[in-house]
């Protein structure tokens, strides 16, 4: 069983926790990082045993799961059961998290804070520093979210060479250099 392994436990582990600090509940978190993790399909009652979790929570967490496109339900040759296998691709996996995150958070929020900027922009009696700083608040997040749509469609070389660049990628645009 992996979760025998102790390197390999403390990684469910502690996936767990930090999934509680993402937003993700630990169980979900746990699963996601067992079939990370496994070098085979596993089906739902081999992953209730390995994490100790019960069957409900298991079958919530494979659904969440699903729905971000990081597990996938598959068919194992001779066996009736649904089995299940995480993305590996870390590139991948980084991707379809951050567009259903923008899709369920981001997203609602830009047409939000759209809509307050168009009352806003007629409502005299509201103080100015509310219209001001919910259209500013509304044009960075709008910002946000149209720098996401330009780069998730780059090619994973060019994300990867973007990444590692980090900071120096400053030295690209006029008057960018880090301030010291």
């Amino acid at each position: 069983m992996l979760t025998d392994h102790p390197d390999a436990k403390a990684f469910i582990l502690h996936w767990g926790e930090m999934g509680t600090q993402w937003g993700v509940s630990r169980s979900v978190a746990q699963v996601h990082a067992l079939l990370y993790l496994s070098d085979r399909p596993i089906d739902a009652e081999a992953i209730v045993e390995s994490l100790g979790l019960a069957r409900s929570n298991v079958s919530t967490a494979l659904k969440e799961l699903q729905g971000y496109g990081i597990v996938r339900r598959v068919h194992v040759e001779g066996d009736r059961r649904d089995h299940f296998v995480a993305e590996t691709d870390l590139w991948e996996m980084l991707m379809r998290i951050v567009q259903e995150r923008k899709k369920r958070e981001i997203d609602p929020t830009i047409a939000l804070l759209g809509d307050l900027a168009e009352r806003l922009k007629g409502d005299t009696t509201a103080p100015a520093q509310i219209r001001e700083r919910v259209v500013r608040m509304h044009e960075f997040i709008g910002t946000l979210g149209t720098w996401y749509e330009q780069v998730r469609v780059l090619p994973k070389p060019t994300l990867v060479t973007l990444m590692k660049l980090g900071g120096k990628v400053a030295r690209f645009i006029p008057g960018g250099k880090a301030k010291d």
